[in-house]
Parts: C-alpha cells; sequence; structure tokens
C-alpha cells in the first residue's frame, strides 16, 4: 500500500474486498491442514471520508441501517446513544480496536457500505466486510501492511471483539486473492502461493436456500472429533499435534485405537488433505476434469464420512454432476445447508444455471439462487475521483 495516498478530509476513499469460496479441502483449516480457496467477484464497497477525529459513522445502504460509535468506547461495543451496535457493525468497530492494540492510528471516517455477497450463504460476507475495512483504514494511513499480515488482524477481530472462533481461510482470501487465480495455502506454516485455474472455466455457486441452523453445533462437533481422534493416536504417535502429522496409512493402521465415528472423521481429513495436494498437479497441468474429479470425490466424503451435507445439497451436487460442461461440483463451507461450488466450461455456463435452478425447483419446490463468479483479486483502495 503506497504512501502516495494523501489524507484530507475532502479525499473520497473507495476500498473494495472480495467474497470467497472454498474449492477444495474442506473442515481441514481447524486440523492446521491445507486449503484451496479462491476470491470471488462478488464485493463489498466501501467509500469514506476521513474525518480527522475519533468518530465512525457508519451507513450500511442496503441494510437500510446506520450507526456511529467512538474509538474510546469499543469495549462497550455501543454507539453514541448507549444502545448495542448492531450485528454488521461489530466487524469495522473489531477492525479498529484490533488496530489500536496493534500500534495503528486508524482515523474517524463518514462511511457507506453497499454490497453483492450474499449474507448467510458461506461465501465469505463478514470476512469481506473486515478486510473492506483494514484496508481502507491502511490506505487512509499509508501503513506498510503486508496482505497476511491485513487478514491476520481481521481474523483477531472476529475471534476476539465478534466472538467467532473462525480460522484464517476466509480473511485470507479475500486479502491474498489473485484474478483468475485459486490460492494454496498451508494454515499451518502460513506458505501461500496461487495457481491458475483452467482457462476458459467459471465458478458457479448454488444456494440451497435451506438454512445453516445445524452447521454451528456440527462444526464445534467435528472440532471436538477430530481432537478425539488425535488423542487416541497420541498413544502410539507420541509426536503427533494434528491430524496433519498423519498419513492415511498411519489412520488405517492404528484404526483399532478409535471408535468407528471418530475413524471416519479423521479419515474425511487426511484423504482431503491428500486430495488438494493432487489437485495441484491437475491444475498444473490445465486438467480440469481431473480436478472436477476431486471436487465429487471431496462431496461423497463429506457426505458419508463426515456427514455434513443434506438432502438438498446432494440433489444440487446430483443434478450439477451429469450436466454437459460441468467439471466438478461440491457442498462447500460447514454444510447442512448453505451453498455448492461448481467448476463449468465459461460456454456452457448459462445452460448450466438454467438446468441446475430447473432441476433443483422439480426435485426439492425450492428456488436456488445461483451466481457465476470468476476468481477475483484481494482487497484494493484507491482515491475517488470526484
Amino acid at each position: 500500500m503506497g504512501n502516495d495516498l494523501p489524507t484530507r478530509k475532502s479525499v473520497h476513499y473507495l476500498a473494495v474486498a472480495p467474497g470467497r469460496v472454498n474449492l477444495l479441502g474442506e473442515h481441514v483449516d481447524y486440523n492446521q491442514g491445507i486449503v484451496l480457496p479462491a476470491a470471488i467477484d462478488h464485493k463489498i464497497r466501501v467509500e469514506a471520508v476521513p474525518q480527522g477525529d475519533r468518530m465512525v459513522s457508519l451507513q450500511a445502504l442496503d441494510l437500510r441501517e446506520s450507526t456511529t460509535f467512538h474509538f474510546d468506547h469499543l469495549a462497550e461495543k455501543k454507539d453514541l446513544g448507549g444502545n448495542p451496535l448492531p450485528q454488521w457493525a461489530l466487524y469495522p468497530a473489531g477492525v479498529a480496536q484490533v488496530l489500536l492494540s496493534h500500534g495503528y492510528r486508524p482515523e474517524g471516517i463518514d462511511a457507506t457500505i453497499t454490497s453483492n455477497v450474499p449474507i448467510g450463504s458461506g461465501l465469505g460476507s463478514s470476512a469481506a466486510l473486515e478486510v473492506a475495512f483494514a484496508t481502507l483504514w491502511q490506505g487512509i494511513g499509508g501503513w506498510d501492511m503486508h496482505p497476511l499480515e491485513r487478514a491476520q488482524l481481521c481474523q483477531q477481530a472476529e475471534n476476539q471483539y465478534v466472538g467467532v472462533n473462525c480460522g484464517l481461510m476466509d480473511q485470507f482470501a479475500c486479502s491474498c486473492g489473485v484474478e483468475g487465480h485459486a490460492l494454496y495455502f498451508d494454515v499451518r506454516s502460513l506458505e501461500y502461493h496461487s495457481i491458475p485455474l483452467p482457462a476458459n472455466s467459471v465458478i458457479i455457486i448454488a444456494d440451497s436456500r435451506m438454512g445453516r441452523s445445524l452447521a454451528r453445533s456440527a462444526y464445534n462437533d467435528r472440532r471436538v472429533e477430530c481432537e478425539e481422534a488425535v488423542k487416541m493416536l497420541k498413544t502410539r504417535m507420541p509426536h503427533i499435534q494434528s491430524l496433519r502429522d498423519v498419513t492415511s496409512a498411519e489412520l488405517h493402521r492404528h484404526s483399532n485405537l478409535l471408535p468407528e465415528l471418530v475413524f471416519r472423521r479423521a479419515r474425511h481429513v487426511l484423504e482431503e488433505i491428500e486430495r488438494v495436494l493432487q489437485a495441484l498437479e491437475y491444475l498444473n497441468n490445465e486438467d480440469a476434469e481431473g480436478f472436477g474429479r476431486l471436487m465429487l470425490e471431496c462431496h461423497v466424503s463429506l457426505r458419508d464420512l463426515y456427514d455434513v451435507s443434506c438432502p438438498e445439497l446432494d440433489i444440487l451436487v446430483d443434478i450439477a454432476r451429469k450436466l454437459p460442461g460441468c467439471w466438478g461440483a461440491r457442498l462447500t463451507g460447514a454444510g447442512f445447508g448453505g451453498c455448492t461450488v461448481n467448476l463449468v466450461a465459461e460456454n456452457k455456463a448459462e445452460e448450466f444455471i438454467n438446468h441446475l435452478k430447473s432441476g433443483y425447483h422439480a426435485a426439492t419446490g425450492r428456488q436456488a439462487e445461483v451466481y457465476l463468479c470468476r476468481a477475483s483479486q484481494g482487497a484494493e483502495v484507491s482515491i475517488i475521483n470526484l
């Protein structure tokens, strides 16, 4: 981020941060594994004017809500009138608090927020909101901050201020995305690099419109089950710290140590990490069909070993995999509703969307929301010339 961005009350800044989708590597981030997300071209936009004080005034135009808070009272999580901050405002407030705690000096702003990232569909809307504000304040302040550090600060905001125990993947993808590329991200070492997606492909996301009411409790259950697997395997493999340290061969060798349910959870995690590694080879060889097969294998594993699918997601995947131009399909995110992600040939995208929507409605009576996306650049800030 350059220091050439002037700080004047009359200057308008625009920060844009993308949503994200995880293409492969599901439920492995909390096992210190590797993931393969991509930023998408559905974005949150924050337009702001610096105010030279410690006051933040926000208008969420899509929600038709507004609020104002002061940096000196962030810990109270209340607006100037003493009312609790609305849920959406906790994200920028949390970012401000974390920035201040790390020695940065964010400036007061008057800002408006607009978004076409669907809320509550597992496409990283909260991470995009956090990253947009961190990028905005970075641009106003002219701070030299690496995109990965920015993502880590936003994760701290969500963990410590909002109170959601998320991993780093969402904020990382929103901050570090590369146009036309997926992102290989090692959650343990924080090593990452971009890798091109197949030429002439698009990402199509289908929202089942099934609420994810069980997702959070199931997510917590799966974390506990994975921790149980590590604890049991440690009796024979004392050096391991997480399932990342175990191979599939070792898991099968010591399967007698684990209850059948715990074994299935661990098996998904280990095989999913192996799928991500295999996916790198397919992408490097521009093998869209091979990559798509891994997506389908991932869905079967999430359905049969990890038990986080539901009939509606299975129907979306089953319809998609039979359509012309579809290389791969699977549920994405925590599961129990939410979205599927599909890798589709660009010249078949319109036909694919139409058939997926009509087939899903015929099978379930529900209307799926379907989004055509492309892998996008990560968060950016610019000055608007009015």
